[in-house]
């Protein structure tokens, strides 16, 4: 009987470690999907101010065109 429970004991260890592993893979996988998540959007606002920085340039450069364009 004794046997019987340093087996179970055994088998059940190694049960619990292979569920926290599960738990650890799945917590994992999530964390890559939250980083992952975030890096697309700090994408996405880069490629946004990007734009609206050469809309300014390009209006900018317009206005100082068109009053040289006057001035002479």
């Amino acid at each position: 009987m004794l046997g019987l429970a340093k087996v179970a004991g055994g088998i059940g260890s190694i049960a619990a470690l292979i569920a926290l592993l599960i738990i650890l893979v799945k917590q994992l996988i999530v964390l890559v999907g939250f980083i992952m998540f975030a890096v697309k959007v700090a994408i996405i606002i880069a490629f946004i101010g990007l734009m609206l920085l050469i809309v300014i340039t390009f209006l900018t450069t317009r206005r100082k065109r068109r009053r040289e364009a006057e001035e002479l």
